[in-house]
């Protein structure tokens, strides 16, 4: 991997980092582009049993590097080729199906401000440990562009129809406080103990029953925009799954032995 996002696998536990603090995690085309193959990477890695993505330095990512933005928009002008947002499509989708598809837990572990396609990334994963001085904001509006990076979809239901309309129109920094009373923030720790928290609640998941994980995250997905009968059909469908792995019969038979099970993630 490049320097810009930094890529470990350690107990099951693939740890992804952001990597370029002094440009507050902006997301230049390289980074774009490593950030997405390293979350592929980990979506077909059967070694692969959870996610942590995190970020060095005082922001977890501001979204896109305006700098490099700017140079792309005039080379269009200049060109006509009109290409810089193909980006949307190259990059940021595919980042954000990487992250709700893969059949394993992602956490986030955020470190600073998320802002843009920073905080779409944050509400794409399935649990954020947020620092009590993080900050989150759309952006979008402030240089004149509407959402991406799922905001649209994960943002409104989040925080309700209401809400995301306010704050997507008025870009404002909403603190890790407010964040979490809102509950898009599900543990809210002190700066300092960020790395260290977010560390262990992804290596928790990584030795957890990753067939149900897979379930439950897929079960959450697809309830979201079905209704009450489909949602139920699908539960029917992936219990059948979770029941039929080797990791719920090792759970069974070590609740009845008073024992903590030791999971194979199959």
């Amino acid at each position: 991997m490049a320097d810009s996002v930094l890529y470990d696998v350690t107990d099951a536990l693939a740890t992804i980092t952001l990597n370029r603090p002094d440009a507050m995690n902006a997301l230049d085309t390289a980074t774009k582009e490593v950030l997405r193959d390293a979350l592929q990477n980990a979506a077909a890695d059967p070694g692969v049993r959870a996610v942590l993505l995190t970020a060095t330095g005082r922001a977890f990512c501001v979204g896109q590097d305006l700098k490099e933005h700017v140079a792309n928009l005039q080379r269009d002008r200049e060109t006509g080729d009109g290409g810089t947002m193909s980006t949307v499509r190259e990059h940021y989708n595919p980042i954000v199906r990487a992250i709700t598809a893969m059949p394993k837990p992602v956490v986030a572990g955020v470190n600073g401000v998320a802002a843009g396609a920073g905080f779409g990334f944050a509400l794409a994963a399935d649990y954020r440990v947020v620092a009590d001085t993080a900050t989150f904001n759309t952006s979008f509006a402030g240089v004149a562009l509407t959402a991406d990076s799922g905001l649209s979809f994960t943002l409104q239901r989040a925080v309700g129809h209401s809400r995301a309309s306010d704050w997507l129109l008025f870009p404002r920094n909403i603190s890790a406080r407010e964040a979490y009373e809102l509950g898009l923030v599900n543990r809210l720790v002190p700066a300092a103990e960020l790395a260290d928290t977010a560390l262990e609640v992804a290596r928790k998941l990584a030795q957890g029953p990753t067939v149900a994980y897979a379930s439950l995250k897929g079960s959450l997905a697809y309830a979201a925009s079905h209704t009450l009968d489909e949602a139920l059909d699908k539960e029917d469908e992936l219990q059948t799954v979770a029941g039929t792995s080797e990791d719920h019969v090792i759970a069974v038979e070590a609740f009845l032995k008073k024992e903590k099970p030791r999971y194979l993630g199959r």
